[in-house]
């Protein structure tokens, strides 16, 4: 039963027992376990890295399907490009360093965020200026509907911050396990990759005053990857067994996106973002969720220390990052989502803003 248990393959390290365990290592496995469940109409969850996924302690009442496929195959290459396909269970941020090697350009600054490749795109999965919508070609799915293999584009995805058509036909729910995985599973992922050699473009401003250099200037690959990971290791956004920042779904809550007239009656000092998503809509802008967190009197380590109606120490903000909700080693799922109804709830009450969970929450939602 302890292969069975979701804490064991969920990066926050919390979930209870699968009453039905399929570990697959081809696509062929992987789309006939799925067929298997979905003839037999038994819940489905897919798992892979585990890095973004919050399942109730009581466990899942299915079958869980684990995603272990491998392997980068180029597609295509030409004078300025290179097309390349993912397997879906393969590491993302082994794809990442393999493209650095290559003096490939164009993932480089996703460098360090955890997780299978298979996310990247139910997620859009994005950090400092850049995300999985820029780079990405198609995906290979299997669409439980349809029951075969079809081919997605970046505009059947319909794109949005941190979400896409994959990501919206996922359901959460206490009760119903029915939709806890999406109706298309990705098989793998192909990515349209530059060939620039060791400089790549540098887009967002603090990676560039990390770098050392102006905003949309160039730098080493290397050296941009190597910054990254740092970047996100200083926040605890980089797996590391014996540090309990880490034991978390990485940022809980996306940036929220608000109308201007919203964010006009934040204080001067609170960041706002432009945002690609908008198109050429001028009417929204990002806001920090991170910002709306530390102002609302929630600070890194909210939790540690006893504070009231949160759980004793067992999990708290990170210390590092107010983003992050962690395990310190003994939570619960529920421990998690106390945490983080106290933050969401304090986020309104200050603010206004209700701050929206970025993890799939299986079995379980914020207090209402």
């Amino acid at each position: 039963m302890t292969q069975n248990l979701l804490a064991n393959h969920t990066t926050a390290r919390v979930g209870g027992p699968a009453t039905t365990w399929v570990k697959v290592t081809t696509e062929d496995q992987l789309t006939l376990a799925i067929a298997d469940a979905d003839t037999a109409d038994v819940p489905l969850l897919v798992v892979a890295g585990g890095s973004n996924l919050l399942v109730a302690d009581e466990g899942f009442p299915g079958t869980v399907v684990q995603i272990a496929t491998k392997g980068i195959e180029v597609v295509e290459t030409t004078d300025t490009n290179v097309h390349i396909r993912v397997a879906a269970g393969h590491v993302w941020d082994d794809v990442v360093a393999w493209s650095v090697a290559e003096g490939l350009t164009g993932i480089e600054a996703l460098s360090g965020i955890p997780g299978s490749t298979g996310a990247t795109p139910v997620q859009n999965v994005g950090a400092y200026g850049a995300d999985i919508s820029q780079t990405l070609h198609s995906i290979r799915v299997w669409d439980r509907k349809a029951r075969k293999i079809i081919e997605l584009t970046g505009d059947d995805l319909e794109f949005g911050y941190r979400d896409s058509i994959i990501k919206r036909s996922i359901v959460s729910s206490t009760t119903n396990f029915r939709n806890a995985s999406p109706r298309w599973i990705v098989l793998s992922v192909d990515l349209q990759l530059t060939k620039t050699g060791e400089l790549a473009p540098v887009r967002y401003a603090q990676l560039a005053r990390a770098l050392n250099v102006e905003l949309g200037d160039s730098a080493p690959l290397e050296h941009i990857r190597q910054t990254v990971l740092d970047l996100r290791a200083s926040k605890g956004m980089v797996l590391e067994s014996t540090d309990y920042d880490t034991w978390s779904t990485g940022s809980f809550f996306t940036n929220p996106i608000v109308p201007i007239e919203v964010a006009s009656t934040l204080p001067d000092e609170a960041p706002r973002f432009a945002h690609h998503e908008a198109g050429e809509n001028t009417e929204t802008v990002k806001l920090s969720a991170a910002w709306l967190i530390d102002h609302a009197g929630f600070h890194k380590g909210f939790g540690l220390n006893g504070e009231s109606g949160t759980v004793e120490g067992r999990a708290s903000l990170s210390t590092k990052h107010t983003l992050a909700l962690t395990n310190r080693g003994s939570a619960t799922t529920q421990d998690l989502v106390r945490i983080a109804s106290l933050v969401r709830d304090g986020v309104v009450k200050k603010w206004g803003i209700t701050l929206v969970p970025e993890p799939v929450l299986v079995g379980v939602q914020l207090g209402i």
